[in-house]
Order: structure tokens, then C-alpha cells, then sequence
């Protein structure tokens, strides 16, 4: 029987303005998902201290304001591809003012009202940890010490990669892509991965002349490689050049100057790429995130970011989000918040916490046109692991209702199964819509359903979803009959 989760008696009242049960570093997503469940229903207390906006990267930065940017461009582009429409015709100040509405033009004061609705305290300033269970804040009014009686959590977000060549050159960076209010008539981004994509997806269509610089041979590395051809496709159909296998060896700028978010930072950039010059008015470096680790007090309790990056934590410490090391996915942030703090709180109350996956698979959708969307393992990356697998691709319009969605709707879908067990491994659609189609993949791969079950499971018609009975259908005869 789990005992009543009470918060330990506060001894002293100068104790009780800067004593909480749990001090989270980082009012991002994950780190109010991480003091919300381990308070609610409990008398514990919690405390979010941020220093920026309340809401974190995804709110104001990165999640909210690029789909705000994503989803009417994929709107427009089905309309002109759907007959019996007219086409719908972008503006380039109405998405701009969509996207101040999504991110509340830079104002966290509903997020502060959920946070105190929640029974949260918000503390604005910067935090570091200075010795067991205490967090040293440097406010607006001075410095500011938190103990907490229970847990510590990390949820310090990620900070941009600036590789050498480009440093120096007041380079726009995710937040000045998301912030645009000067839209540069040529823009050169630096990478191929989630990032670079959907923001060259929305600057294109926000009328800048848009080259790609992928380090690798692919854009989107990580995904399967058909999946990376089409959205490379897709790109190249859309204006943007895709310059692969690309090597900088010179970057300049004449005037750098930082003007501000998403404000052209000076004067034109000169890019020496594979021999060629390249001329833009802005460069957008989108080389990877790593996890904010440092200046953030480790040693003062003897630790360094590797240790947080391997979980050699004491009791007390937690590490959540980006700052885990996980997957740089907000829901996988939540998710791993949310197991967190529910563990936080039934420790408090005497109670083993609830077992979890060992693993579980990772969902993710790349907002461009069509859509990418993939969860679990590929199929190099399951073959890796010694998986014995069997696989099935089909048309993406091999469903009806896939086909209907767009007149130029096309795309692939592919299924990675494990040979021994029949249960489903990875899962990747590329097409209109994908996104909406991923849960049924992340929950079979979840659940370890074999394939001859999932047969049985009638999408109906004429969806999209039709596409998991095509999928399961090229699958071999022994997978499906196992007891044939």
C-alpha cells in the first residue's frame, strides 16, 4: 500500500519562500511536464526556474512556429493540385502574422497562468547547481537560493552546433529561421537534417531563392533512404537547390552585425563550397543541437555532462528533454518527463514506481511536402542490431484514400518486420498526410503485435490508413499463416 504524498514539514519561515519539494531547471516542455506530474494529486511542491520564456524552444522557437508556417504552405500546394479548386495564393505577411499568433508574439504569460493554475511556482532567472539538492539562481533582483527536499531535474534544452568555419559570421540559427521578419532574397542553409528541411520548405515559399549545403550524401540521414530521395525530390520540384557531399572550405561576411532575431545579419555571405562560390544575402546554419550541459553547476556535485549523458546520477538528480541525451523530440521529452516526475511522486509516498519499457520506439514526422514520418528502427539499423528482418514497400496511393487526398499525391511506405516474431520493428510513410498516419505504428511496435494479427485489424475505406492492409498484404505468406 502506497502511503499519503505529503510535502517533509517546512522548518523555518525564511525556508518556505525557497524550499520546494522539486526544483526543475528549465521551463521548457519537458520540464513543466516533470514538475505538473510530480505534484498533481500530492501536496508536494514544485518550482520551474527559466530564464527566457516560459514554454521553452518548441513554443516559441522551434515546434509551433514552423508548422504555423508548414501546415498553410501544404494547405496551398494541395489546393492547386486538387481539381475543382483554385489554387490558394501564399502571403508572405499573413504567415508571418500567423506565426506571431502561435508563439503569442513572444509573450509567456498564459504559460505562466498554466503554470500557477498547475500549483506551480515560476522563478525568472538563470539556475545552476551549487551542492546536493541546491540551485543557486541569478535573477533581475540578485541571487537567489532553491533547496529541494526531494529531486533536482535537469531540463536545460539543447544549444546549436556552430562548426569553426561559420563562427564569426552572425549566422541566423533555428530561432532566426522561425523569427524571420526580413525574408533574404538568397539564403544558404547549412545541413540536411530535420531542421534544414522544413525550413527550407517554408523559406522557399516565403519567396527566398533557398541552397541546400548537406555535408553527406543524403539529406536526412537518419531515415530510410527512399524516404530521404523523395523529400530531396520534393525540394529540388520546389526551387531549392540540394548541393550533397558538400565541403566548405571558406565562409565570409562583409559587416557582420547581430540585428536581431530572424533580421538579415549584415552584409552578403560568400560561401566556398566543393570548389564553387556561392552569394547570399543570409546563411542559416542548421548543423545539429547538443545537449545544454555546461555552466549549469555539475561540478559542484562532482559531476561532468558525460555522467548525465550516461545516467550516473545520485538519487536525487534527474535529467530530462534534450538535456538527457534522448531523442531532441518534444513528445519523447514529455514522455520521459511524465514517467519522471510520476516516479518522483511515488518515492515521496513510499510506493515502487510503476516499471517502464526498456526501451520504446521513437516517433517522429518531418513537416515537409509530402510529409516524412517514421517510427522505431529502420531497416539498416535493425539489421545493425542483428535483427533477422523481412520487409514490404508499397506505393503510398496504393490505398484509395491516400490517392485522393492530392491529384499529385504520391510517396512510399515501407514496413521493417522482425523474421522470428512477425512483429513490427520500424515503420516509414512518406506522403500527404503521413503524419496522421505514424501512431498506429508507434502503438503496434509498442505493443510487439505480429503481423498475422494486425491483418485483422479493417482500416476503414476509403482512408489513408488503408495503406497498413497493402503493407501487410506484400508481406510473406509465413508471417501471416504462422500456423500453416
Amino acid at each position: 500500500m502506497c502511503g499519503s504524498i505529503v510535502g517533509m514539514s517546512k522548518e523555518t519561515e525564511a525556508e518556505q519562500t525557497s524550499t520546494y519539494d522539486v526544483v526543475v531547471i528549465g521551463g521548457g516542455p519537458a520540464g513543466e511536464n516533470v514538475a505538473q506530474y510530480a505534484i498533481e494529486g500530492t501536496d508536494l511542491t514544485a518550482v520551474l526556474v527559466e530564464g527566457e520564456l516560459l514554454g521553452g524552444e518548441c513554443s516559441y522557437y522551434a515546434c509551433m512556429p514552423s508548422k504555423a508556417f508548414l501546415v498553410p504552405i501544404e494547405v496551398a500546394a494541395a489546393s492547386a493540385n486538387l481539381s475543382g479548386l483554385r489554387p490558394a495564393e501564399l502571403s508572405a505577411v499573413d504567415l508571418l502574422e500567423r506565426r506571431d499568433e502561435w508563439v503569442s508574439h513572444y509573450n509567456d504569460a498564459g504559460q505562466v497562468r498554466w503554470a500557477e493554475g498547475a500549483g506551480l511556482d515560476v522563478v525568472r532567472g538563470w539556475a545552476r547547481l551549487d551542492g546536493e539538492r541546491r540551485v543557486a539562481v541569478r535573477t533581475a533582483e540578485g541571487e537567489r537560493v532553491l533547496r529541494a527536499r526531494r529531486a533536482v531535474v535537469l531540463a536545460t534544452g539543447a544549444q546549436p552546433v556552430v562548426p569553426a568555419a561559420f563562427q564569426g559570421l552572425e549566422a541566423w540559427d533555428s530561432r532566426d529561421a522561425t523569427g524571420v521578419q526580413e525574408i533574404p532574397q538568397r539564403l544558404v542553409v547549412v545541413g540536411g537534417g530535420v531542421v534544414a528541411c522544413e525550413a527550407a520548405t517554408w523559406m522557399s515559399a516565403l519567396g527566398s531563392d533557398v541552397t541546400m549545403l548537406v555535408r553527406g550524401p543524403r539529406l536526412l540521414p537518419a531515415a530510410e533512404s527512399f524516404a530521404s530521395q523523395l523529400i530531396e525530390e520534393a525540394l529540388t520540384a520546389r526551387g531549392v537547390t540540394v548541393m550533397t557531399d558538400a565541403r566548405v572550405t571558406a565562409a565570409e561576411r562583409s559587416q557582420a552585425s547581430d540585428t536581431g532575431l530572424g533580421r538579415i545579419h549584415g552584409g552578403p555571405v560568400t560561401v566556398t563550397c566543393s570548389g564553387r562560390t556561392i552569394e547570399a544575402d543570409e546563411i542559416l546554419v542548421a548543423t545539429g543541437r547538443r545537449p545544454l550541459l555546461t555552466g549549469i553547476g555539475l561540478e559542484t556535485v562532482g559531476l561532468e555532462p558525460d555522467d548525465v549523458l550516461a545516467g550516473r546520477l545520485p538519487d536525487w538528480l534527474y535529467a530530462v528533454g534534450d538535456a538527457s541525451g534522448e531523442a531532441q523530440l518534444t513528445h519523447i521529452g514529455k514522455y520521459r518527463a511524465r514517467v519522471v516526475g510520476e516516479r518522483i511522486a511515488a518515492l515521496a509516498a513510499g510506493c515502487e514506481p510503476e516499471p517502464v519499457p526498456e526501451s520504446i520506439p521513437v516517433p517522429q514526422v518531418v513537416f515537409t511536402d509530402p510529409q516524412l514520418a517514421s517510427s522505431g528502427l529502420t531497416e539498416q539499423r535493425a539489421r545493425a542490431l542483428d535483427h533477422d528482418v523481412v520487409t514490404a514497400q508499397v506505393g503510398y496511393t496504393s490505398a484509395a484514400g491516400a490517392a485522393l487526398l492530392r491529384d499529385d499525391a504520391h510517396g512510399e511506405a515501407k514496413l521493417v518486420v522482425d523474421r522470428q516474431t512477425g512483429a513490427v520493428l520500424g515503420a516509414t510513410f512518406v506522403g500527404p498526410g503521413a503524419g496522421e498516419l505514424i501512431h498506429a505504428a508507434t502503438i503496434a511496435i509498442t505493443a510487439g503485435v505480429p503481423v498475422h494479427r494486425l491483418r485483422h485489424a479493417v482500416p476503414a475505406y476509403p482512408t489513408a490508413s488503408e495503406i497498413w492492409l497493402r503493407l501487410i498484404e506484400s508481406l510473406p505468406s509465413e508471417l501471416l499463416h504462422p500456423e500453416r
